[in-house]
């Protein structure tokens, strides 16, 4: 895992590869194309290229007549702008008439950094999350996201993805395969399952790595789609391990957390910590700094697997 790259990058070049072969895929963006990285769409091809500017309701609007006119849109900024300025497009634009529009919201979570509580989106997955027919997407890393890309390009209907601006890991190898829906587990153990999405999948790996010297054995699961939500595997790796914590860069109320909580109190109640913001707003600051600051480092899943081991030998 020594390669870094930015989910975003990932995005900003796998859109030209799409642009190539799709000619109905054209890209709005709301006046940051040089930081969502569809500047590069932007330059090959111009005449899809729509600059909407600082009005990102006016965006997914008119990225939701350019779906029923057969095009596919690909719409892009900050996630906090994506989710929060343009929800009641997204809403009754997108999701109620069930369009193909993609969006694709760049700096999610803390790791946007100096730009501090008012650009950190810590709750785009949960707004997004509770609109029927969409669907969510959290890559982990740059191959994660070429092929999530690809995949909502198929998918006929409302798709978010959530990307970051910190460079991240690169976890998977060129031959990985994206379900969207289907749960990948990177890791086989049988005391904890760590169930992780979006940049802190390489912190769980990190987390089992640490865990293994102390002969803790631990799954590894990488959720890349949070809706629908793959229960099955959720549910099969809480009964093979009997206790799960679940990792995430987002506000563990309506995210990850908060669906695998919703999935194994109806099929299988174990033990649960849930690793994510802790229901405050973000705070400006170095990317990694903060990360440590909101509990969000190996460590602090490696402490939240000793506190539900510690549930788990109680219950036995």
């Amino acid at each position: 895992m020594d390669k870094k790259i930015a989910t975003r990058e990932a995005y900003g070049k796998v859109l030209v590869e799409i642009g190539e072969t799709n000619k109905d895929v054209v890209v709005l963006d709301a006046d940051l194309s040089k930081s969502t990285k569809t500047y590069e769409f932007s330059c090959k091809f111009p005449e899809r290229f729509f600059n909407m500017g600082v009005a990102e309701a006016n965006m997914i609007a008119t990225a939701a007549g350019l779906a029923t006119a057969g095009k596919v849109p690909f719409c892009s900024t900050f996630a906090v702008f994506a989710t929060g300025r343009a929800f009641d497009q997204i809403r009754n634009s997108v999701a109620y008439p069930k369009l193909n529009v993609k969006i694709a919201a760049t700096h999610a979570g803390v790791t946007v950094g100096e730009d501090g509580g008012s650009h950190q989106s810590i709750e785009d997955i949960a707004l997004i999350r509770a609109l029927p027919g969409f669907t969510v997407f959290v890559p982990a890393d740059a191959i994660e996201t070429r092929e999530a890309i690809k995949a909502a390009l198929e998918i006929n209907g409302p798709v978010y993805i959530r990307l970051g601006k910190l460079a991240v890991p690169v976890i998977h190898d060129s031959d990985f395969k994206f379900v969207p829906g289907k749960a990948l587990e990177l890791r086989d153990g049988s005391d904890v399952a760590i169930i992780a999405t979006g940049l802190m999948v390489s912190l769980a790996l990190e987390a089992a790595d640490i865990l293994l010297k102390d002969n803790i054995k631990a799954t590894v699961l990488d959720v890349h789609t949070i809706k629908p939500l793959d229960v099955e595997t959720i549910v099969s790796v809480a009964i093979k391990t009997g206790a799960v914590v679940t990792a995430e860069e987002h506000n563990v109320i309506g995210g990850l957390g908060s669906a695998v909580a919703e999935a194994l109190c109806e099929h299988n109640p174990v033990p649960l910590k849930r690793i994510g913001i802790q229901d405050v707003f973000g705070e400006s600051g170095k990317p990694v700094e903060l990360l440590k600051h909101f509990g969000l480092t190996a460590e602090d899943i490696v402490n939240a697997v000793y506190e539900v081991l510690k549930k788990k030998s109680k219950n036995m």
